[in-house]
């Protein structure tokens, strides 16, 4: 079935239009739970769906934009979806639906137990919005205030309860965020001085005439602010101190999605803006050290949450990678290993959970004989787990392959180092993993250095490893709403398993679209002056650079 491209000025704005209307209604009815994860879980299935008609667009008609109030490119607000972002709103819209699905099943409270939260399902849509509008943004100011939405949004989610490790997690989190949009605002406002708009692709057609020195200034700005968000090393210490004492669909969604808005921007800006190359290297070694000393961190940690906090920051430096080879196999890779992260992180720590809700604790010093205790929950944590330390014939393998193979191909000597860090980065990854697993699920919970946990009250467990007793209201328990959507998760990751060969043919256009002209050719203002469609792009590859471009047409 081939969708019309008219749909495209429908979809693309309601993308961000449908999860704040929804936001707005939410808080309307706030005293009514009941309608509000109805009208939640309508409107994320709603988007979902959405974003799959969007990406079958996209992948047959290149681009599709709208231009916002009639405003012509550049001087208007552009929206944009080509192949990337499409893929992207998909995987996100996949796991929003199930993160909140989880978390309604979970039961989320933020007062006395008999007080149902009425804020975290609008915030919670406000997140959804600043995340759609970031991945549709086609100019760099509406890019910079999805940031925003996502970082007023993330606070309050942060902070859900008020207890004091949630409220310091959540001040330090805002300041290194505003910190990264300060920086993104400099940028900004050195990218206008330079070439005098802020339409994505017209910076791209624009940037050619820039002095190397000046351009490449401008890129590093960009790659800090841009750094800061995706915790690329040294600037993910933030990270790992953040995401652990939020409610476990908050560290979820926070975990898979937010960083990769940061890769996503790394990738677009680095596309269509900078193509040349000339920080690659730079690149390239912050994406060793993100890998190495990630996974380092990782092992020296005794909390499940904050192990996979540090292997979060450590898979990152898989996409940057891909990204700095700048080539097609480069990107297609990078693509594909975002999508499967995205999936493998948000499970991992719905599962983390689980196991809080059945053990009480998230501690390797407490944890023992899950596997004896809950088979099936077993089961369910070793399946990503095999994943994310790259077991074939799992994503993770087919990611990482993916991404050594695109460097085996650029052949540089840097290129080969990334790929010996590469594999020792997987190792270790399955290392940690497989600790885990043998500490809180195969080992005796008797031999646990501080004992099983039900031996004594979940009140008595240290403040960082206990979970609050109202947010256990049946330990040792999993509802179902709460174990459905981590096992469709688990079953999204395998099947981008069974079907490796299809979705890396739509990665691999999506990296030929990028590295061609076709996002400048729809989205910029010769579009609009040759009255071309603006909905359909060119499929040949173009390996002009933006200066040549530039200059042919001026």
């Amino acid at each position: 079935m081939t969708l019309s491209p008219d749909l495209f000025p429908i979809l693309i704005p309601a993308m961000f239009l449908a999860p704040l209307l929804a936001a707005a209604l939410c808080l309307i009815v706030s005293r009514r739970s009941t309608l509000q994860n109805t009208i939640t879980l309508l409107t994320l299935t709603l988007t979902t769906v959405m974003a799959f008609g969007l990406l079958m667009l996209a992948d047959t008609y290149d681009v599709g934009v709208v231009q916002v109030g009639g405003w012509e490119s550049p001087f208007g607000i552009s929206l944009v979806v080509d192949r990337l972002s499409a893929f992207m709103l998909l995987v996100s819209q996949l796991v929003l639906l199930s993160v909140i699905i989880y978390a309604v099943g979970q039961g989320i409270r933020d007062g006395s137990k008999e007080q149902p939260v009425s804020i975290f399902l609008p915030t919670y849509l406000v997140l959804a919005a600043g995340l759609n509008n970031a991945f549709i943004a086609g100019d760099i100011f509406n890019l910079y205030v999805g940031f925003e939405i996502l970082l007023a949004a993330s606070y309050v989610l942060l902070t859900l309860g008020a207890s004091q490790a949630r409220v310091r997690a959540g001040v330090s989190y805002t300041v290194v965020s505003m910190v990264s949009s300060m920086i993104f605002l400099v940028a900004i406002a050195l990218t206008y001085a330079a070439v005098g708009t802020l339409n994505i692709a017209d910076i791209g057609m624009r940037m050619g005439d820039v002095g190397d020195g000046v351009r490449n200034a401008i890129f590093a700005v960009f790659l800090v602010a841009f750094g800061i968000k995706a915790a690329i090393f040294p600037l993910s210490s933030w990270l790992p101190d953040s995401y652990p004492t939020a409610p476990a669909p908050v560290t979820a969604v926070f975990a898979g999605l937010l960083t990769k808005v940061g890769v996503y921007a790394i990738i677009r800006i680095h596309s269509v803006v900078f193509p040349g190359g000339t920080m690659d290297a730079v690149l390239m070694v912050a994406s060793l050290l993100t890998m190495l000393v990630g996974i380092l961190g990782a092992i020296a940690q005794s909390d499940i949450k904050r192990i996979l906090s540090f292997t979060l920051v450590s898979h990152i430096g898989y996409m940057t990678f891909g990204v700095a080879l700048s080539s097609e196999l480069g990107l297609s890779a990078a693509i594909y290993y975002v999508a499967h992260h995205i999936l493998v992180q948000t499970s991992m720590f719905l599962i983390v959970g689980l196991i809080e809700r059945q053990a009480g604790s998230s501690s390797l010093r407490t944890l023992g004989s899950l596997a004896m205790a809950s088979p099936f929950l077993a089961v369910m944590f070793l399946v990503p787990a095999l994943n994310l330390g790259g077991i074939p014939p799992f994503t993770g393998f087919i990611g990482k392959l993916a991404v050594i193979q695109a460097g085996a191909q650029d052949g540089s000597v840097l290129a080969w180092t990334l790929i010996a860090g590469s594999v020792i980065t997987s190792l270790l990854t399955l290392y940690v993993m497989v600790r885990v697993w043998s500490k809180a699920f195969w080992r005796p919970s008797a031999d646990s250095p501080e004992g099983a946990v039900d031996a004594f009250p979940v009140s008595l467990l240290p403040a960082k490893d206990r979970v609050e007793q109202e947010e256990r209201e049946s330990p040792g328990r999993m509802p179902f709403t709460m174990v459905a959507p981590t096992i469709g998760l688990i079953g999204v990751s395998l099947v981008m398993t069974f079907a490796a060969g299809p979705l890396l043919d739509v990665t691999d256009r999506a990296a030929q679209s990028l590295r061609s002209t076709d996002y400048v050719d729809a989205v910029g203002p010769d579009a609009s002056e040759a009255g071309r469609d603006t909905t359909r792009g060119s499929n040949a590859v173009d390996a002009e650079r933006p200066a040549d471009r530039a200059e042919a047409g001026r």
